[in-house]
């Protein structure tokens, strides 16, 4: 049967990187994780970003014009994309998904790991708080 070496790797999904940080820090460090995959050769359109506490700039900014344009920028697929951890169930499926646990309340962070961890393809990286996102995920990281 084709797959995998380790037929494991498939059932437990994408890999898991968690990036310790505060909660004022934890959009900090997901920029940074995005400009070190977008260093490495990762495509920006296969990278989504999700934020579980204030917007990310680009995405205020963006809604600005208009949930229909921002959601058009969404679908195009040709840059990151940032979006809300109350919305991201709208997102597609994408390569890498980051989220920054910047606040909210942990209803919010424990739906958007679950709409993260069901969205990324191969890698999600977590950058917040690791006794909060592990007391959230009910298991360690």
């Amino acid at each position: 049967m084709p797959g995998p070496s380790h037929p494991s790797a498939a059932a437990d999904g994408p890999q898991i990187q968690l990036i310790p940080a505060s909660v004022e820090g934890a959009l900090d460090a997901a920029e940074e994780a995005v400009d070190l995959l977008l260093d490495s050769g990762r495509a920006p359109g296969d990278v989504l970003v999700i934020t579980t506490g204030e917007q990310h700039p680009w995405a205020a900014h963006e809604l600005s014009f208009g949930e229909a344009s921002y959601w058009a920028q969404h679908d195009a697929g040709d840059d990151v994309f940032y979006t809300d951890a109350q919305v991201a169930d709208r997102a597609r499926t994408r390569p890498v998904v980051v989220v920054a646990v910047n606040g909210g309340p942990e209803s919010v962070t424990a739906s958007a790991l679950k709409s993260a961890h069901a969205r990324a393809g191969a890698l999600l990286i977590v950058c917040g708080d690791p006794q909060r996102i592990n007391s959230v995920l009910g298991a360690g990281v």
